[in-house]
């Protein structure tokens, strides 16, 4: 069974099962876990959005900012536009491909319903310490904190709350996982990997336990897992270019099996992590450098996928015009192009300036994108949400993708004009070419909010506000019809 049949099986094959009301809560589960990634992102547009009106000078006689508010913003921005955005959508993966493996009474249904709860409880506990005066921000690689208990505690809940559907698939995988299609597959090696990333936490975490909190201290909790999340986003990222080349140029596009290699390596290649924090000496030089340099073996099998997809595109063009309307393909040709400048970019960091968040910028960006198009494409019919494949949704992608790629440029090339990283501007003084790059940054990432609001409102539209045309059949860009049901 191929991924995108999976994704296209409709909703009502469940109600089959003999348990129709286990049936209706996992429909209600799925939207659920929709709803809480595109919520996501709507707070870190929120917060962009407060971080640019606490900037605008003379704003501080109008409105009472919280002490240091500007790194308590960033901080929350970046845990729900990155970490819960992406999270949320391995678990409303993990949950579909449950679904698509269940003929009969579905084992453990309830860990996704209480995994979702404490999700959504973690909310409020990572968002209220931004206002708090005697809060601090740590600006630390991967998972940025704010000492408080509350946002401790928000972080506790979200990764156990993450964990309990990857569970849920685990305990209903058939004996034979080559048994399972596709999508239960990339996503049962995605489990594996969140759960080396936990393993990591949590090792690292009874290290640390006993000292004060600090910059330097979640520096070190947060570098070992923090660099195995990356596998699992790029994990997410093939699973969603695989679903988007099928859905968009059809079922026999990429080798099933040249893909479940490439899924299955990046779960074999983050278990070394698990060696390393024992092999080295905890938080030293080597250990460190180990997991830095772990992320590149990411290139092999990334390089699976893509050059299969890339032949895939080159056959299509041969034989029929290119679906340029339809955002399935738009998605699948920008987030490529997008992974392969960020890792460019990687690949000339000389120094610690703005060129690694250029870096890991143009990364992220590549994933957000792709899941974008797998949210509008895939999984929104996948719960008989279809919103109508228009060029409104084909803006929504570019204007991300453009603005993404303009902002990783601008901060690419201050960087290369020594603009120092992690700093507010107007702290240093900068070379020229260092402000032209920043200016080119800010416009970049207005372009990609504007993108970004506007697929919020889409997918907030059409999990809150269902209408009939959302049922409509899809069309192709050569005007073929497509069924919208997943």
């Amino acid at each position: 069974m191929s991924l995108v049949t999976e994704f296209t099986k409709p909703a009502a094959v469940i109600e089959e099962a003999s348990d129709v009301r286990s049936a209706a809560a996992l429909e209600a589960e799925l939207r659920s876990w929709a709803l809480l990634a595109v919520g996501s992102l709507a707070i870190a547009g929120i917060f962009a959005f407060l971080l640019a009106l606490s900037r605008v000078p003379g704003i501080e006689k109008f409105i009472r900012w919280p002490l240091d508010f500007f790194s308590k913003g960033l901080v929350v921005h970046v845990i729900f536009s990155l970490v819960i955005w992406f999270l949320a959508i391995f678990a409303l993966l993990s949950s579909l491909a449950t679904r698509d493996l269940n003929c009969g009474s579905l084992r453990l249904a309830g860990l996704g319903r209480v995994g979702l709860g404490l999700v959504s409880m973690s909310f409020g506990l990572l968002l209220v310490p931004a206002f708090h005066e005697n809060a601090t921000a740590t600006l630390n690689n991967y998972v940025p904190v704010i000492i408080h208990p509350s946002y401790y505690a928000g972080l506790v809940m979200l990764a156990v709350g993450i964990l309990l559907p990857a569970l849920r698939l685990f305990a209903n995988l058939p004996r034979k996982l080559a048994l399972a299609g596709d999508l239960p597959f990339a996503l049962t090696m995605a489990g594996i990997v969140y759960s080396v990333a936990l393993t990591c936490f949590a090792v690292t975490l009874m290290r640390l336990w006993g000292s004060e909190p600090s910059q330097g201290l979640h520096e070190q909790l947060f570098w070992s897992g923090g660099h195995i999340l990356q596998f699992l986003y790029c994990l997410l990222m093939l699973t969603a270019w695989h679903a988007l080349a099928r859905r968009s140029l059809g079922e026999a596009v990429i080798d099933p099996e040249i893909f479940r290699l490439a899924v299955a390596l990046i779960a074999i290649f983050a278990l070394p992590a698990l060696i390393f924090l024992f092999a080295f000496e905890p938080f030293g030089a080597k250990q460190i450098d180990a997991f830095r340099r772990l992320q590149f073996v990411l290139g092999f099998p990334s390089l699976l996928v893509a050059v299969g997809g890339a032949v895939a595109v080159a056959r299509a063009r041969r034989t029929r015009p290119l679906p340029w309307s339809d955002p399935a393909f738009l998605a699948l040709i920008l987030s490529p192009l997008l992974f392969a400048a960020g890792g460019i970019m990687g690949l000339l960091i000389t120094s610690s300036d703005t060129r690694t968040p250029a870096h890991y910028h143009g990364m992220i960006a590549a994933v957000t994108t792709a899941c974008m198009g797998l949210m509008l494409t895939c999984c929104l019919p996948a719960l008989n949400r279809a919103p109508l494949l228009s060029r409104q949704l084909n803006r929504e992608i570019v204007l991300f993708a453009a603005g993404q790629f303009t902002a990783t440029v601008g901060l690419f090339l201050a960087g290369g004009y020594g603009a120092p990283r992690k700093t507010p501007s107007g702290l240093v003084s900068m070379a020229d070419g260092a402000v032209i790059g920043m200016y080119l940054h800010g416009i970049g990432a207005l372009i990609a909010v504007i993108g970004g609001a506007f697929f919020v409102a889409t997918v907030l539209r059409a999990l809150l506000f269902p209408r009939l045309e959302q049922h409509a059949i899809l069309e192709r860009g050569d005007g073929q019809p497509r069924g919208a049901a997943l």
